[in-house]
């Protein structure tokens, strides 16, 4: 399995991504909003595009669809529950589904609902496993509800979906956060070293050469990962006085958003 991570430079930050099978050059692209640099890619490479996967219906991951099935025939394969909302889709997908690329590549899809209710997460096994999380989880942080989401569903997919990957599972979101991220999780926390230290050392990142975590990584600096720690309900309490001295994980992720949603 080869993975090419595209950085489109928009106004979103968005990222694209192809997964290519090494053996028989197919490929898959995941959100390709910026259609013609995922076809540069491909051809660099000797790639042939044959399935687009959608994690969600937002335009900035759908606006490149057409012109690649134009240029491709790709199928398109989103969420079940995103029908008439994809554009060009021709199959829906549901959790635990398998995608087979060529050989040597088989994506497992996750039903990740929250950031909109018709959000799938990919998750590839090989010795280093690699999902591929939309706008569900970045690094160092969590997707908005804001267009069609719900920040209790986006928690029960955190508990339910994501919370026993392995630690060495690579984490490819859909938009390169990284650094505001890491400022918030500074501010919830501002005794998180592992924060500080990597948003020092990422500060002049290239995104077209972006760190990739993993979630043993994001264990340690993502604030909606660490729900019980100490420091973070401390803090919380300074905003939301109102909150119980020992408060669930459930109503610190959803306060934790709130505060996010207004940074």
């Amino acid at each position: 399995m080869i993975i090419e991570q595209i950085w489109t430079d928009n106004a979103l930050r968005n990222f694209n991504y192809l997964i290519a099978c090494e053996e028989t050059g197919e490929a898959v692209a995941i959100d390709p909003l910026d259609s013609t640099q995922c076809l540069q890619r491909a051809k660099q490479h000797g790639w042939n595009i044959t399935t687009i996967i959608n994690t969600h219906e937002h335009g900035d991951h759908t606006g490149g669809n057409l012109e690649l099935i134009r240029q491709t025939g790709a199928k398109v394969l989103a969420h079940a529950g995103a029908k008439g909302r994809i554009p060009g889709m021709t199959t829906g997908l549901s959790a635990g589904d398998i995608v087979s690329l060529g050989k040597t590549v088989e994506i497992t899809i996750l039903d990740t609902p929250g950031h909109t209710m018709s959000h799938v997460c990919m998750l590839v096994q090989s010795d280093e496993p690699a999902l591929f999380s939309g706008d569900t989880l970045f690094n160092a942080g969590a997707g908005n509800c804001h267009n069609g989401g719900n920040p209790a569903i986006l928690y029960k997919t955190f508990c339910e979906q994501l919370a026993d990957l392995p630690d060495s599972t690579r984490i490819y979101p859909g938009h390169e956060y990284l650094g505001n991220n890491l400022r918030f999780s500074l501010d919830r926390e501002p005794g998180n070293r592992a924060a500080a230290e990597l948003l020092e050392n990422s500060a002049n990142m290239d995104p077209n050469r972006a760190l990739v975590t993993t979630w043993g990584l994001e264990k340690r600096i993502n604030p909606f990962l660490r729900l019980s720690k100490p420091g973070i309900i401390a803090k919380l309490h300074q905003e939301f006085p109102q909150l119980a001295k020992q408060s669930d994980p459930k109503t610190v992720f959803l306060k934790l958003r709130e505060l996010r949603n207004r940074w």
